[in-house]
């Protein structure tokens, strides 16, 4: 569905960005990707499942609708309260059923100045629930903007919201301002470590691996390109070679971002066992028994168990949503605390850093962990932890409740 009626929406700031990551990020999910359509105009791509919305009916015989508003508003930094641009529209559905499943896109236009970097906050609200959900989007300016100029579609001609793509996969990809460029493609086969605990003090590993293979792909005269990708690994696209921005294409797992069976189950489970916990359940001869036992035996009985799973994974994914980088959202600093400790209670949040708050804000005892923004050429979201040995502590009191079947949230 193509959406083109727009109005104004008034100014709206907060502060605290914990909401970004939060309950109804999950309750009410919104994907969205920005795409420069030109040098001074782009467009807002947005995606919801009617699943996550309520639709209500008239009365008996007639159809059952949603009703949402997406709204955007760009911002000259994370945090500001200063709005230079906004707009909203709404999106309606109707259906037969109440409870349809199926995906709803759409499209709205905005203006931009191409030296000004912004922030778009993008917000949905569905209005029959009263229930709202945020996420940001980093519109940068020169080179860095490259990326912006590359959609991804799939072979329908659907735009895809995410880059980390299920394994094989053929993509069709839109970049009008490279129509008949030759550009310079790589292949990376690196796979990404898991982080170090909070406390290490252990050296970083680097974000940029050499390639193992480059090859060159010709955009079309109207400004597309297609590409089959191989079963893992990520790709590369830049137009030139001067500068390492550009596309990124992850291959990742078949399930991502959703954790659906005991081989994508077992690796996030390995920050809180043992290595000799972790690898005896790798070389069980029924590795999703072995899982079963171990989250049993953390819980003591099969009810507790079983809500010990659900919210552990439903964590993992939480990560994959919010935190993919160059490897999954669960590998990442982020995702690693978040799996453990939970949702902070407040977020701060800049151009370069995040800083997560558990607890309230003024109290000496809250855990208070600090995120930097590293410079990676096949990512936008690749925030480090700044580790900090006095933290100890608190990581083996949270691991240890994991393990006594004890969901501890800060």
């Amino acid at each position: 569905m193509l959406l083109a009626a727009c109005e104004s929406a008034g100014p709206v700031s907060r502060d605290n960005m914990a909401y970004l990551y939060g309950r109804s990020t999950g309750e009410l999910r919104l994907q969205a990707r920005v795409y420069h359509d030109g040098e001074d105009r782009s467009v807002i791509y947005f995606k919801l499942r009617t699943r996550d919305l309520l639709y209500r009916g008239a009365g008996e015989g007639t159809a059952f609708r949603s009703n949402v508003r997406i709204s955007y508003a760009a911002l000259p930094t994370y945090g500001s309260k200063t709005i230079l641009d906004s707009a909203s529209t709404l999106v309606r559905d109707s259906s037969t059923e109440p409870h349809p499943d199926k995906e709803l896109i759409g499209t709205i236009n905005i203006a931009r100045r191409p030296d000004r970097a912004f922030v778009l906050r993008i917000t949905a609200h569905d209005l029959n629930r009263d229930l709202a959900t945020s996420l940001m989007v980093n519109v940068p300016a020169g080179p860095h903007a490259d990326r912006l100029y590359y959609l991804t579609l799939d072979t329908l001609g659907y735009p895809l919201f995410d880059d980390h793509l299920a394994r094989p996969n053929t993509v069709v990809v839109r970049c009008e301002r490279l129509a008949g460029r030759t550009l310079h493609g790589a292949w990376f086969n690196a796979e990404a470590p898991l982080p170090a605990p909070v406390f290490s003090t252990a050296p970083r590993a680097s974000a940029a691996p050499k390639p193992d293979s480059t090859f060159q792909v010709l955009v079309d005269a109207e400004g597309h390109f297609r590409f089959t990708t191989g079963d893992r690994g990520f790709y590369h696209f830049r137009a030139d070679t001067t500068y390492m921005e550009g596309l990124t294409l992850f291959v990742l797992r078949e399930s991502y971002p959703e954790v659906r069976n005991a081989k994508a189950m077992l690796p996030p489970l390995r920050y809180i066992t043992s290595m000799q916990e972790y690898d005896g359940m790798r070389k069980a001869p029924d590795p999703r028994k072995a899982l079963e036992r171990f989250w049993q035996d953390a819980a003591g009985d099969r009810e507790r168990a079983r809500e010990l799973i659900r919210t552990y994974y439903m964590r993992v994914e939480n990560a994959n949503r919010h935190f993919t980088a160059h490897c999954e959202g669960w590998k990442t600093d982020r995702g690693l605390v978040h799996m453990i400790f939970g949702t902070p209670n407040v977020i701060y949040r800049n151009d370069r850093n995040e800083t997560w708050i558990y607890g309230e804000e003024t109290n000496l005892m809250s855990l208070t962990f600090n995120f930097v923004k590293r410079e990676n050429p096949f990512t936008d979201n690749d925030m480090v932890l700044e580790r900090d040995p006095q933290l100890k502590g608190a990581w083996y009191r949270n691991v240890e409740s994991w393990r006594n079947g004890r969901i501890f949230q800060n």
